[in-house]
């Protein structure tokens, strides 16, 4: 399990550097919306290599999975477009502070109901407490 938290801590990482970089290029190039093409196409190459060292044959069950999982690449390219676009007006950690205060009350959602194959794990007064304190220090971070 601490493999799997190391990896997420590294995923964490990478949100506000993702969006500090691609707001730069966005901003250098004058276009956030062609920022995130270029994002988009650097992430499909090396997906696409990802995919291939572990195996392709996985894609082809891709048409039998429900069409409503496929909305995952919208919320992703929202993400990318809005950070891409907000970050250099309102800074990388108010950006990242509002994902993820986001993050936090969609993740407890989804665990709540055990929406989209998640396992549940109810809304506990512990749990919406321990939310509450990490939203508040999230929040203490961009006030100091």
């Amino acid at each position: 399990m601490i493999h799997y938290a190391a990896i997420m801590f590294l995923a964490g990482i990478g949100i506000p550097l993702l969006a500090a970089l691609n707001a730069a290029l966005g901003t250098r190039m004058g276009s956030p919306a062609s920022a995130a093409f270029i994002l988009f196409a650097v992430a499909l190459a090396a997906t696409a290599l990802a995919m291939l060292i572990t195996g392709p044959q996985a894609l082809l069950r891709a048409a039998g999975a429900p069409k409503h999982l496929f909305l995952a690449g919208l919320f992703v390219a929202f993400y990318v477009l809005s950070v891409t676009y907000i970050a250099p007006h309102f800074g990388v950690g108010n950006a990242v502070f509002f994902v993820l205060i986001g993050q936090l009350v969609s993740a407890a959602l989804i665990d709540q109901f055990g929406l989209f194959g998640a396992r549940p794990s109810p809304l506990t007064m512990t749990r919406a407490t321990g939310i509450a304190v990490m939203a508040l220090g999230v929040w203490i971070t961009q006030r100091a």
